[in-house]
């Protein structure tokens, strides 16, 4: 009678965290095609999350995400580390600013989370103003 296969509990751990992250990245990726046609969802975060992801998880998938026409050069720069498009920046600091405010003021009732909607539109603000700048040959 042949033995049965047994996965050690270190090959289990690794096959459910190869799902999880996985099953993270697909939702990120979801999250972040939402977030090109609504102004309130960041498209890039979601995306680099995913690659972080599909890097854990899928050599296939992460290629995809990185070679895709549309959603790759919002990961590459960032990525490779080139930066990204100033006009990229400049439009994802202006729907910041055009939508977080307006949100905080008139839709929020408690003035705490007006405060911590506003900090966090600081905290992007700064963090997209620090990161570089592509260089305007580079897509």
């Amino acid at each position: 009678m042949p033995k049965a296969v047994t996965r050690s509990a270190d090959e289990r751990n690794s096959c459910v965290l190869k799902w999880l992250f996985l099953t993270v990245g697909v939702i990120a990726t979801g999250f972040g095609i939402i977030g090109i046609f609504l102004p309130l969802v960041p498209t890039t975060p979601f995306l680099l999350l995913a690659a972080a992801c599909f890097a854990r998880s899928s050599e296939r998938f992460h290629r995809w995400l990185v070679e895709h026409a549309h959603l790759g050069p919002m990961v590459r720069g960032y990525l490779e580390g080139t930066g990204i498009p100033r006009r990229a920046k400049t439009v994802a600091i202006a729907m910041v600013w055009l939508t977080v405010p307006p949100s905080a003021f008139l839709v929020v009732p408690l003035p705490w989370v007006r405060m911590l909607l506003l900090a966090i539109a600081i905290g992007v603000t700064i963090y997209l103003a620090r990161f570089p700048t592509a260089p305007t040959d580079a897509p």
